[in-house]
């Protein structure tokens, strides 16, 4: 057996009862089975991006991150829709890490998904952070695509995603994303 693929999951929602972090939570439950393994990234004690204090190097939770994401053979974002985009505590961590030298997203593999009450789900959030991460060099798998709406119905009391065939998609994801980190990760 090969050693498990290191992904990074990064979720967009700070929300203790998330239902964006209960799909991270899923996505380590069923990751072994795509022959990865998803440690979750800590955005939380992130100052605002502010290039005066980014011209006296980096904060320590940036730091923090710039390291998790260097030693990523992977990403995977998890990220709610707000306005019709992404939120700010994701986008500002993509703006810190992001910045010179040698912003570690460049050349990594990665996926996106997220859940929503919305019946849209958040597809045009995970466009916007797309769109927002080409010019960083991120290789975003194309298919399979997982948004999901109606989260207030897909997941229990307790957090638990209990609609069986959003789990089949995850882990549909999941070998997808497996596949496509061995694809491109170097020799």
């Amino acid at each position: 057996m090969t050693t498990p693929l290191k992904i990074l999951g990064l979720c967009g929602s700070l929300r203790q009862g998330s239902y964006n972090q209960a799909v991270l939570r899923v996505a380590q439950e069923l990751a072994p089975a795509a022959g990865l393994s998803i440690e979750s990234a800590d955005i939380a004690d992130m100052p605002l991006y502010n290039e005066d204090v980014y011209a006296q190097g980096f904060p320590p939770p940036v730091e923090r991150l710039r390291e998790q994401i260097r030693a990523a053979d992977g990403l995977l974002f998890v990220t709610p829709e707000y306005n019709y985009s992404i939120p700010g505590v994701l986008k500002n961590a993509i703006d810190w890490v992001s910045r010179p030298p040698e912003q570690p997203f460049a050349g990594k593999p990665a996926a996106v998904m997220g859940a929503s009450p919305s019946t849209l789900g958040t597809a045009r959030a995970q466009y916007h952070l797309r769109q927002s991460l080409v010019c960083l060099d991120v290789h975003f798998l194309n298919a399979p695509e997982v948004m999901i709406a109606s989260a207030h119905t897909r997941f229990d009391a307790q957090g638990r995603l209990t609609h069986e065939p959003t789990r089949e998609i995850i882990g549909k994801l999941l070998e997808a994303l497996a596949a496509w980190t061995r694809r491109l990760k170097p020799a």
